[in-house]
């Protein structure tokens, strides 16, 4: 069994905490690494490196820090099944879904890091007294990175990109739950030692992370309660941050759309990664006039998401990360019970090893509900019939999540009020859609800062204007 460790300086390093734990996997249950549990040492020692190199690494040419992250970019894709089976032993996303994913954020990396060259880190603009203002924008210097369990090289390629070709450097803390991915993937960076370095463990490596007043930004992903942590020591300090925490996303189903065509679609949107994603659709308002045909198509395709250990080929859906999960989206589904939901498919526990759960539908949910109002993390499908497209944009803007959310119709003027929805990103007949140009940022207890294509590299840098009158 392998004793994971930190990266320093471009040097493998034992921690110098005296805590470890067990990384286990969740299909069988088995230790597959021994993680370090992290220690304030570690991270000054990871800081003190990032900090030294950060001049050099700033000083490089825009063009030749887009080349060198470009080659890694080109490295990850080529080690993507490597990296996606990691992942599945880890956490327990299946190896196609996780090959798919890595290969998009890889392509998504090197997308991120090209826009350096079209960024106005200078710009002069003339000035009504005949003489000149230079903005200039310049790296912030070291930033930390804290990614999630659920998606650990994607989730880290997205944040790295813009901070990296910015020209800042990075101590990057992912979650102790699924470490592994992440030493591979700068086992197989190219870049100068100390540019991105490592740190494993829990909250003894975060929070000491999050306090270091060397550190200009946090970017970090995961629950609201640890984010509220993070933006209170990094408001303290008067650093920044970019927060994207929790979801509890909508999806709107308008009367007029294809109700088999769409369920499909909303069963991949609630059930893939065992819904284990930030973005999974967790509230499926349906309207009247479809919802028998749309609840049984999904209930249709519910069945269709055969459980199993993510390396075989047949297996739709991997396990959930671990039992704490498992028990939480057990007592959602309890608790909607209680209140007088009916399963539809799904909803009970398997028996044997590993923290399986079954592909989950709902009916007769209400808000009085977890399962409508808390975030579930699992695959739970959940829904509710309106009477009237108004009334599921209505339900599906009352919460205090805003992190995305999806609406299906036919109707030009429904497509127009779908904005109405108070999210980071709202997507109309296709969820995950776009490109890498989209820009956002979280509403309500989902988040704050902006991110994504330009705001990503003015997070990630700070203006300075320079005004030159005319010589007397």
């Amino acid at each position: 069994m392998k004793t994971l460790r930190n990266l320093i300086g471009g040097i493998w390093e034992d921690s110098r905490g005296d805590a470890f734990h067990d990384v286990v996997n969740p299909a069988t249950e088995e230790v597959v690494a021994r993680c370090p549990s992290g220690s304030p040492e570690d991270v000054r020692l990871a800081v003190d490196a990032a900090v030294r190199a950060q001049p050099d690494w700033a000083a490089l040419s825009v063009a030749e820090r887009v080349e060198r992250l470009s080659r890694w970019a080109d490295t990850i894709a080529a080690h993507a099944d490597e990296l996606a089976e990691l992942e599945c032993r880890e956490m327990g996303k299946p190896v196609a879904l996780g090959r798919a994913f890595i290969g998009g954020a890889a392509t998504g990396f090197k997308a991120a890091v090209a826009e350096a060259l079209e960024y106005a880190f200078e710009e002069i603009i003339p000035a009504p007294d005949g003489g000149s203002t230079t903005i200039v924008r310049a790296p912030l210097g070291v930033t930390a990175v804290i990614v999630p369990w659920n998606f650990p090289v994607p989730m880290t390629l997205g944040a790295l990109g813009p901070l990296l070709a910015a020209g800042n450097t990075v101590v990057l803390k992912p979650s102790e739950r699924s470490p592994m991915s992440a030493v591979r993937l700068l086992e197989l960076m190219d870049l100068p030692p100390g540019v991105v370095n490592l740190v494993l463990g829990d909250s003894r490596a975060g929070a000491p992370l999050v306090a270091d007043e060397r550190v200009g930004l946090v970017h970090f992903t995961g629950s609201v309660e640890s984010g509220r942590k993070v933006g209170e020591r990094t408001g303290a300090l008067l650093r920044r941050s970019i927060l994207e925490l929790g979801g509890k996303d909508p999806v709107v189903v308008d009367a007029g759309v294809d109700p088999v065509a769409t369920a499909a679609a909303v069963a991949f949107g609630a059930f893939a990664n065992s819904g284990q994603i930030c973005t999974s659709m967790e509230r499926v308002y349906v309207h009247r006039d479809i919802a028998e045909p749309f609840i049984e198509a999904l209930v249709e395709a519910a069945g269709t998401y055969a459980l199993g250990d993510g390396h075989d080929a047949g297996t739709v859906l991997g396990p959930l990360v671990d039992r704490r999960q498992r028990d939480i989206v057990a007592r959602h589904v309890a608790d909607a019970v209680s209140r007088g939901a009916t399963v539809r498919a799904g909803g009970v526990v398997p028996e044997g090893r590993g923290f399986f759960y079954p592909a989950t539908v709902l009916t007769g949910v209400d808000e009085s509900m977890l399962v409508m109002t808390e975030e579930t993390f699992g695959p739970i499908a959940p829904v509710a019939v309106v009477s009237s497209f108004e009334e599921g944009l209505e339900r599906a803007s009352a919460s205090r999540f805003g992190l995305a959310a999806t609406v299906y119709t036919a109707d030009p003027a429904h497509m127009a009020a779908a904005r109405r929805i108070p999210a980071g990103v709202v997507w109309v007949n296709q969820w995950q859609g776009g490109g890498p140009e989209r820009l956002y940022e979280p509403a309500g207890d989902s988040g704050m800062g902006a991110t994504g294509s330009r705001a990503a590299y003015d997070a990630a840098t700070r203006p300075t204007s320079i005004h030159t009158a005319p010589a007397a």
